[in-house]
């Protein structure tokens, strides 16, 4: 049988129809999904976080290739069918509940080294859920994800450009981004209208030593592209962080940065210095 006839036989026999308020489109082309665990580069000696399993279709490939599988799913009717439908697996483990309101940090200490996280995430909960996982600083390798071509572009933009955004400078600082393959909407179980894209998230394993506060500096990010058409001094006049215009225009001048600058053109390193004048 092939993936999309068992999704259909799985979706008919459990009377399951695709969540949209979950943004649950079901995977169903068999060589993506190859290439998810292929790019993941799953090993033996992995442990895999599978974030939103569904009905397991990725999570049959990734049970064939990893040490032990978590799958963490917030749907109670896909719970069920997992568990039916791996019970002779002895390397999976089913966590009901909501990634965002999970401690990872306690299942990736008792799993030791060499954790991966594997996602089809949902498209409405692509940001919050990659940041929780950065923020947290796991003890993860990376981050395989699918998500919609768009969000991929900006999370895997060039800092600096127009097309960054704000979590841009966040993925940079935290991993090193590679854009891999395009999923065709064609692909899903519905048909969703937008086209998707997997992503690696190599996770830097060391903390950034010239960054002095990294609250202070993402701020300072954030309040730079909450009015990205404003010059940064216009952007931070008035806020904690930049006081008034005359304390901006001081820090950029001693780092030779034209007082007109706005935020989408400075670099990483560039709100790293600001920050840390400020």
């Amino acid at each position: 049988m092939d993936i999309s006839n068992e999704t259909k036989f799985l979706m008919k026999k459990y009377n399951i129809k695709a969540n949209k308020s979950l943004g649950q489109n079901f995977l169903v082309d068999g060589d993506i999904i190859s290439n998810i665990v292929k790019s993941a580069e799953i090993t033996e000696n992995d442990v895999v976080i599978e974030i939103g399993p569904g009905l397991g279709t990725l999570t049959n490939e990734l049970l064939k290739s990893a040490k032990k599988v978590i799958c963490i799913e917030l749907d109670k009717r896909m719970i069920q069918i997992l568990q039916d439908r791996f019970y002779l697996f002895s390397n999976i483990e089913i966590i009901n509940q909501d990634v965002l309101k999970l401690n990872l940090n306690e299942i990736t200490e008792k799993e030791g080294e060499s954790i991966k996280i594997v996602a089809n995430l949902p498209y409405y909960i692509t940001t919050p859920i990659i940041m929780k996982l950065l923020e947290d600083r796991l003890n993860i390798e990376s981050i395989t994800v699918m998500v919609q071509k768009e969000v991929a572009n900006r999370l895997c933009a060039k800092t600096g450009t127009r097309e960054a955004g704000a979590i841009t400078y966040s993925i940079e600082y935290y991993t090193i981004p590679n854009k891999l393959f395009t999923v065709p909407n064609s692909s899903f179980i519905p048909m969703p209208n937008v086209e998707s894209e997997v992503i690696n998230l190599k996770i830097r394993k060391e903390k950034n030593q010239d960054v002095i506060d990294e609250k202070k500096l993402f701020k300072i990010i954030k309040y730079a592209f909450m009015q990205r058409r404003k010059t940064l001094i216009n952007a931070l006049q008035n806020t904690d962080e930049g006081k008034n215009k005359e304390h901006v225009k001081e820090i950029l001048s001693k780092l030779n940065l034209d007082e007109k600058v706005r935020g989408e053109a400075l670099s990483l390193n560039d709100f790293i210095n600001i920050s840390n004048l400020i």
